[in-house]
């Protein structure tokens, strides 16, 4: 096997990893709940931890990635989330919160470093390969969602979460094999690395209006869609549908978005800016939340309108990352600063909705709040999909300057 096939089948692999565990575990939480004997308030923090440590962890991946090599850095990531997916079976609370911790951290890292690898390696495709890593996390996604209660019910909760250390391991071990090795010679391989760019430190993109409205919207996006993974099932129960009925209505939503993960990244790369999949995706979200909210007889026609919303959203946000990055250091960069504002900004959402819950006896405030959020969503996303790039040294994008033409980019 050659080594780009060695780095396209590694990549696929940490696409495996970057959401299963997350998604398999939400409809575990009764369950694990009633075994641990938790708490409502500590169910809440377990549903928020892995969101807030994708934020909480994602500024490490870029100096990994220095220190390491990015293949040294995803291996590492990998291994670090396979561990965490096998301590966190273990029949103790404190055993469930380290695990959650550590999924959490190795996730974060993949998830910063899978823009960058695309811009490295794939600069001329990124369209396609952000498009076909979107559409693996989907899959993988909404797969974890569908078997996590089936095989909970057949082998116990605690081998349906260990279940997800297996593609972790798998993804560790090609990042880790001397082809991958040989892949990425950009970094610590066949070419040393370059040295840092002026300008494109990690904190000097503070400086950068661009980097902050990608940041806020990937942030948004990420609000709202895992709000929405942690509460749909809820949402729809109370509304009349009975549990594996809502449980299957979350597992729809994600999978509405597999074609669109794919679709909506090649899109995005053809267009000079991107305003105008902005306004298609947030009108979606604030049409079906809206929806869900006055005509909920209507849930399934809703909750499908909402996969195609949030099926685009993320994808169209990860595009983005590699879109406005001039070059695959700034696009680590930005990724890391993106996703650690986003993914702190995202992890207040599950939380809050559920005290909102608990504050107004039910999910019509909530539904009130989500349905707001996609105005600041929209105004940050039509900011962001400006033509233009982040440059080093350059306070702000550069309007005039693209990596490549439009067409070369798909």
């Amino acid at each position: 096997m050659t080594s780009r096939l060695w780095l396209i089948t590694g990549l696929i692999l940490l696409a495996v990893n970057l959401r299963a565990a997350i998604t398999g575990t939400s409809p575990l939480l009764g369950q694990v709940q009633q075994a641990l004997a938790l708490s409502g308030t500590q169910v809440g923090v377990l549903a928020t931890l892995p969101v807030l440590c994708l934020g909480a962890f994602a500024w490490l991946a870029p100096r990994l990635a220095r220190r390491l090599g990015t293949r040294a850095a995803v291996c590492a990531a990998a291994w670090v989330l396979a561990l965490g997916a096998a301590v966190r079976a273990l029949p103790w609370p404190a055993a469930l919160f380290a695990g959650t911790v550590l999924s959490g951290a190795g996730i974060a890292v993949g998830n910063v470093l899978l823009p960058a690898i695309i811009k490295d390696f794939f600069a001329r495709q990124i369209g396609l390969f952000t498009g076909l890593t979107m559409t693996v996390m989907a899959l993988s996604g909404a797969l974890a969602a569908a078997v996590a209660v089936p095989l909970a019910a057949g082998t116990g909760w605690q081998c349906a979460l260990a279940l997800w250390a297996v593609p972790a391991v798998l993804a560790a071990a090609v990042w880790g094999l001397p082809a991958a090795s040989a892949a990425d010679g950009g970094h610590r391989g066949a070419r040393p690395p370059a040295p840092p760019a002026r300008g494109a430190a990690h904190g000097s993109l503070l400086r950068h209006p661009l980097a902050w409205w990608v940041s806020a919207f990937l942030g948004l996006v990420s609000l709202m869609f895992y709000s929405l993974v942690a509460w749909l099932p809820q949402i729809m129960r109370a509304s009349g549908y009975p549990p594996a009925q809502a449980g299957l209505m979350m597992s729809v939503m994600l999978t509405i978005g597999v074609p669109l993960g794919f679709l909506v990244p090649l899109a995005a790369a053809r267009m000079r800016g991107q305003r105008l999949l902005v306004v298609a995706v947030t009108a979606a979200k604030l049409l079906s939340l809206t929806g869900l909210l006055l005509v909920p007889a209507l849930g399934w026609a809703w909750v499908c309108l909402l996969g195609a919303a949030t099926g685009s959203a993320f994808p169209l946000a990860m595009t983005l990352l590699g879109l406005r990055a001039d070059g695959p250091r700034v696009a680590a960069e930005l990724s890391g600063m993106a996703q650690t504002v986003g993914y702190l900004l995202a992890g207040l959402g599950p939380l809050a909705l559920g005290v909102l819950h608990d504050m107004s006896g039910g999910w019509r405030v909530p539904l009130v709040v989500l349905i707001a959020l996609v105005v600041p969503e929209a105004a940050a996303g039509l900011l962001a999909a400006r033509p233009g790039q982040i440059r080093p040294g350059r306070r702000g994008g550069d309007p005039a300057r693209r990596t490549a033409s439009a067409g070369a980019l798909v």
